[in-house]
């Protein structure tokens, strides 16, 4: 569960970064989106540990960009993002994880529009927001708002590596990219950072992982191992 103490101390060293897009126009009216409908069993089950997925946008916009599933980030009148939250995940021993809890209240199923709103700088979905709360969050956290307040300043915290750089890098491998992360994050091991990859071996999502007091740990799944290639989609492609 989430603790109001290591929110606030997370949200002392949150950077005003927004996903590493050169703009993000929010709208002026946001609605609430509707409540997502679970796609697996309920399962509260006791956190060991936590996740922050961070989905590198230009790779999805690639795959997903002409498709019904595209997300706003793909929009090329609008910011055009590097790194986006995907989410916070609580996680379980034995390769399980807790998911689609019952919410205290019926009524925090939703997430409210002001703070669907405060997100898409972060995570430029109203869809995924009302997703991650439901599934995710409502397995940490008592209220939308304190589950999003916490993964954004854990993802606003981190510095992010020169991705334009790592790209244009030859005979890149998913090592660099941990070792590169590392070095921009000194209080995280290298054993702390997960790289997720699809096909020809693209960047899709780098995973940050955490222990049960939300220090960095070691991944109990690190994806990619050091030695194998890696391509990263340039953003603004």
């Amino acid at each position: 569960m989430i603790r109001q103490a290591a929110l606030l101390a997370l949200a002392l060293f949150a950077r005003p970064v927004f996903a590493q897009a050169p703009s993000c126009h929010i709208p002026e009216h946001v609605t609430a989106p509707p409540i997502a409908a679970p796609d697996g069993p309920a399962r509260n089950l006791p956190i060991t540990h936590y996740v922050l997925a961070l989905t590198w946008a230009p790779d999805f916009c690639a795959t997903h960009g002409g498709t019904a599933d595209a997300m706003p980030e793909c929009d090329l009148h609008g910011a055009r993002f590097g790194f986006v939250l995907h989410g916070l995940w609580p996680d379980a021993a034995h390769g399980t994880w807790p998911q689609w809890c019952p919410a205290k209240a019926p009524a925090t199923l939703q997430v409210p529009a002001d703070v669907t709103r405060g997100m898409l700088c972060t995570t430029p979905s109203p869809a995924l927001i009302a997703h991650e709360w439901a599934k995710h969050g409502t397995c940490m956290a008592p209220r939308p708002e304190v589950y999003f307040t916490q993964s954004a300043a854990m993802f606003h915290a981190l510095h992010l590596p020169d991705m334009a750089a790592l790209s244009r890098r030859a005979h890149l491998t998913a090592g660099d990219l941990r070792s590169a992360f590392a070095e921009a994050n000194p209080l995280y091991p290298r054993a702390a950072i997960g790289v997720a990859t699809g096909e020809g071996g693209s960047l899709q999502e780098v995973h940050v992982c955490f222990d049960r007091r939300l220090r960095p740990a070691a991944c109990t799944e690190r994806g990619m191992a050091d030695t194998a290639p890696l391509r990263i989609v340039p953003q603004g492609r």
